[in-house]
């Protein structure tokens, strides 16, 4: 087995197939320290948690990771909180996506596991044949080949095996945003306990945790905004107001480690196999991030596509691999339409009119009102099952 790309989806997926038997080598074009440290996501749908843990990769989840009944939404300068655990029985964790990417490198090194980092020139040929190949060079300048059986593209939206696809035999759906994300990485205690969503005149807003230390914190911004227009004290200020509520606890403010501004889009490639190549997470598709899908979406293909290829592996039988692509892309669009619809709800479109704000107003009290209605995004949140 050859998986290209060693973020959340290539290293659950090595990992689950190591634990099967099946051969794996991991390809990276980053140092494993970049990868280690790169900031993404920090949401755990309790699906994810649940595999990390049953697998062996999750005792320092348990021990670090802060566990959430669930969430405020803040508007009206008012927090309404959705008991996740009430409502469903199911829970979210914060835990960084730095953080799985530790815990499944030191397993997967542990178990004799093979990841290649700082590979270039990745180049995958044979895709329509019983042994694809991919050829790369090596970290110490040295080109290679590795002939598979299967070749798993998990390399992200940037990368090289969706692009590897012949023209034609895909279809690409996509939709982008007019706004986009400031986000900053803060030493400062969270003013709040749970993740929360503001919508207010100003714009959208999120205040969220990586620790009982560390902040992460967003703003609705224009796609093109230029960070260097927002000095420290603009930020805190932009965000003290479009957090702010009548009498709650002030914003916690503390040096900024970390900044940048994040476009928002949705893309779905279908389908997601081509031959041997099998995609999976970003390489196949993205959604925006006010559902906290990303990464919850990534382990969730290669969960599929684990279970496909150890009965592939095992008896030779290729129906689950035939059906993995229909399967994921089920739990795809159902997670495409809940971050579409969060998305539409918290933030500020550029010149909504009166009547559109009101429509956003309507449907925010009423998901705060209604058992059925916070159900609905409660189910969805906390994560619905593998091949939904």
């Amino acid at each position: 087995m050859a998986i290209v790309g060693a973020g959340p989806a290539g290293l659950v997926l090595a990992h689950l197939l190591g634990r099967c038997g099946v051969d794996c080598v991991v390809l990276e074009a980053r140092s494993r320290d970049h990868v280690e440290h790169r900031v993404r996501a920090g949401v755990l749908e309790h699906p994810t948690v649940q595999l990390l843990c049953d697998t062996g990769v999750g005792d320092r989840l348990r021990r670090e990771g802060l566990e959430h009944g669930g969430i405020s939404l803040r508007f009206d300068r008012a927090d309404h909180r959705l008991d996740f655990v009430a409502l469903t029985g199911r829970s979210i964790t914060v835990y960084g996506q730095q953080e799985v990417v530790k815990d499944l490198i030191a397993a997967r090194l542990a178990a004799g596991g093979e990841i290649h980092f700082d590979v270039g020139d990745v180049r995958l040929a044979g895709l329509d044949t019983d042994r694809p190949e991919v050829a790369f060079t090596g970290g110490d300048g040295v080109q290679r080949v590795l002939r598979a059986d299967v070749v798993a593209g998990c390399d992200g939206f940037h990368g090289v095996c969706r692009p590897a696809v012949p023209a034609g035999r895909s279809r690409v759906f996509e939709r982008d945003y007019p706004y986009a994300w400031l986000g900053i990485l803060a030493k400062a205690a969270p003013a709040q306990p749970e993740v929360t969503y503001a919508h207010g005149d100003g714009g959208f807003a999120l205040a969220s945790m990586r620790s009982p230390e560390i902040t992460r914190l967003y703003l609705q911004v224009a796609p093109d905004e230029d960070l260097a227009a927002w000095p420290d004290d603009r930020i805190w200020a932009e965000l003290a107001a479009r957090l702010a509520t009548g009498g709650g606890a002030p914003l916690n403010e503390g040096p900024i480690l970390e900044r940048g501004v994040t476009a928002m889009r949705s893309f779905v490639v279908e389908p997601m196999r081509h031959g041997r190549l099998f995609l999976a997470g970003d390489a196949a598709h993205i959604v925006p991030p006010t559902g906290a899908k990303g990464m919850n979406l990534a382990v969730a293909d290669v969960a599929v596509l684990a279970e496909a290829l150890e009965r592939f592996f095992t008896t030779g039988r290729t129906d689950r691999l035939d059906g993995y692509s229909d399967r994921c892309l089920r739990r795809v669009w159902r997670a495409e339409h809940f971050s579409w619809w969060m998305t539409s709800m918290l933030h500020l479109a550029p010149g909504a009119d009166p009547f559109e704000r009101r429509l956003q107003m309507a449907q925010l009290r009423y998901v705060t009102s209604s058992p059925a209605a916070a159900t609905s995004l409660a189910e969805n949140y906390v994560g619905l099952p593998y091949g939904w």
